[in-house]
């Protein structure tokens, strides 16, 4: 992998602090008024066509990256970027780093959004390996856990989703992982059924 990937991608996850243990349960509103930053994104970042790097996925799954968000400052809790200002059309994926507690999505090899995340802890872990969105719901309400889980995009037959939530430091979720609302808002706008989000392992 070249060495201006490593150094990008290692600079967009500074900062980030160890996986969070409290349960995340809010209302919409809550998420709302939330503090939550998106912060602006430099001029993106190309990889000439003959060295394009590759992403390896669960599955033994191999993913070009064409550009990459130039993300200049540590990401922290409740930040988001995104930016896909002249990303064609394309395929589309996400991939969710647990260990740094980074989602990035890709759009014809183009990272289009990436956030910090929380994700499940506790007897309640995130499933890890290779994912298709099953359904989407811009308004569901979980009643087993009694919270809002807006734009939600599930994952698994019992309940694992990608859904908006309170990014807070020291807070996790009951196996789904939680973002940013704005940013479930365009990640829900931009994802289809059929989708496919890799998920990578806590400890890597």
């Amino acid at each position: 992998m070249p060495a201006s990937w490593r150094y990008v991608l290692f600079l967009a996850l500074a900062g980030l602090a160890a996986a969070p243990q409290a349960h995340a349960a809010a209302s919409r509103a809550d998420m709302e008024t939330a503090s939550v930053r998106m912060l602006p994104s430099g001029a993106r970042i190309r990889f000439d066509a003959k060295h394009y790097p590759k992403l390896s996925l669960p599955g033994g799954r191999q993913e070009v990256v064409r550009s990459m968000l130039n993300i200049a400052k540590p990401m922290h809790f409740g930040d988001f970027v995104w930016d896909e200002d002249r990303v064609p059309a394309g395929a589309m994926w996400v991939r969710v780093d647990l260990a740094r507690q980074i989602l990035s999505v890709f759009r014809d090899g183009h990272e289009i959004g990436s956030a910090v995340i929380l994700y499940g802890t506790d007897g309640k872990p995130t499933p890890t390996g290779g994912f298709t969105i099953l359904e989407k719901n811009p308004d569901y309400y979980s009643h087993s856990y009694d919270a809002a889980m807006p734009y939600m995009l599930r994952l698994t037959k019992d309940g694992v989703a990608i859904h908006g939530s309170r990014v807070h430091e020291g807070w996790a979720t009951h196996g789904c992982i939680g973002v940013p609302l704005g940013f479930a808002r365009l990640l829900f706008a931009a994802a289809h059924k059929g989708d496919t989000v890799f998920i990578l392992p806590a400890q890597s």
